[in-house]
């Protein structure tokens, strides 16, 4: 970018075809067969996503008539995406949260309460357009948790760990992330379902996730504003339950939610994205056939690309700078990822200035020599928590 783009908003100043830029890591160099391998498979499951995606928002663009609605309601969030962080994601009111014993099968946690959390919703579109249609989605209003807890004494440092697009299931995500060592290391764990994932996926929809792109590209905006109003009320409850530290990490578009909810939330202890999306546009454009789509039907009588950036930047990272000092920002990604490919984990770590870096030599689901950034992570976590609130560790293997 030269010097008198600097000056513009990444939606503006970043090159409309910066996903097709070529983009290497150190690890591209030192471990290129692992990086070259785990990449190419990253590339075919990449189709297969993009497809599922693809199918999901068709129907919303299938006539000129719903391509140009489409266009009207994205056209509303064009003034937001340099809009304050507080007029975007508006503070949710003091709601009431429900807590009922739930069942631990799975999971992995050894002397540990395991309680479903769950509480109504009070996220309200921004858009005026689409909340008769949002309110519609009557299981998505009710966001819920599994918590996972020590059996006596106070709350310790606390992880809200959130899951990737599709990948809900909280015995994958704990198994696959280490959380029970996480557990006994001294660190109590929230798992939240995103909207329309997991229990908040309406019945008649095909599969877990579905809504957050079936009702085309504006509800995709909202449901990324709502998953981040969710998360603040999941943050007030573990500090009202008397958590010393609370911080988020956070896989694909669980480190999305986990970098947009840095952008507004100064109380977390610390935010780790994991293989992040960043700037969702550009990755649309990038996953087969979903870019193909998205010129075919979005991008057509007149609407550029990066109009269509600026109607989605409103939550993007990028966006903003953090509400977190450097020292509390930690960023991972895989050297072979292809589906949050390495250019924008890159760009979002030089958007936070000071914040650590680290790359693993696996894609966006083979981690490889995970077992380096889960120690990273443990250290990084501990920097940020009062010590005297760690519950002695138990093992220090991962």
């Amino acid at each position: 970018m030269t010097s008198n783009s600097a000056a513009l908003p990444w939606w503006q100043s970043l090159p409309a075809d910066y996903y097709q830029h070529p983009f290497d890591t150190a690890l591209d160099r030192s471990d290129p067969l692992k990086v070259l391998a785990t990449a190419a498979v990253d590339q075919v499951a990449r189709t297969a996503l993009g497809t599922v995606m693809a199918l999901a928002l068709r129907p919303s663009l299938a006539t000129p008539r719903a391509r140009a609605i489409e266009r009207a309601r994205l056209s509303f969030y064009t003034p937001l995406a340099g809009a304050d962080a507080d007029q975007v994601y508006i503070a949710p009111p003091t709601v009431p949260v429900r807590t009922r014993k739930a069942s631990s099968w799975g999971l992995g946690f050894e002397d540990a309460v395991c309680e479903r959390l769950s509480f109504d919703s009070p996220f309200e579109p921004l858009n005026p357009a689409l909340r008769e249609d949002y309110a519609r989605q009557d299981r998505n209003r009710r966001a819920t948790a599994l918590y996972i807890r020590r059996p006596l004494g106070k709350p310790r440092p606390t992880l809200i760990f959130v899951h990737g697009y599709l990948l809900d299931d909280p015995r994958l995500n704990s198994r696959s992330f280490c959380l029970p060592w996480l557990f006994r290391q001294g660190y109590d764990v929230l798992l939240p379902s995103l909207p329309f994932h997991g229990p908040r996926a309406e019945r008649l929809h095909p599969y877990s996730g579905y809504g957050f792109f079936a009702g085309g590209l504006a509800r995709t905006n909202e449901s990324m504003l709502q998953g981040v109003s969710d998360l603040r009320v999941w943050t007030q409850e573990l500090l009202n339950r008397g958590a010393p530290q609370v911080g988020i990490s956070g896989l694909s578009l669980g480190g999305y939610m986990t970098a947009m909810l840095s952008t507004v939330e100064s109380r977390l202890a610390f935010a780790i994205p994991n293989s992040p999306v960043v700037a969702a546009a550009d990755m649309a454009m990038e996953w087969q056939p979903l870019g193909r789509l998205m010129r075919r039907s979005v991008l057509t009588d007149g609407w550029t690309f990066p109009e269509l950036r600026q109607s989605m930047a409103l939550h993007s990272p990028l966006s903003r700078p953090p509400r977190l000092d450097a020292n509390r920002l930690l960023v991972i990604g895989g050297a072979g990822d292809r589906f949050t490919s390495p250019r924008f984990v890159s760009l979002l770590h030089q958007h936070w200035v000071g914040s650590q870096l680290h790359w693993f030599p696996g894609n966006h689901l083979l981690h490889l020599q995970q077992g380096r950034y889960l120690r990273l992570m443990k250290k990084f976590m501990d920097s940020n928590v009062n010590p005297d609130s760690l519950h002695p560790p138990s093992s220090t293997r991962a």
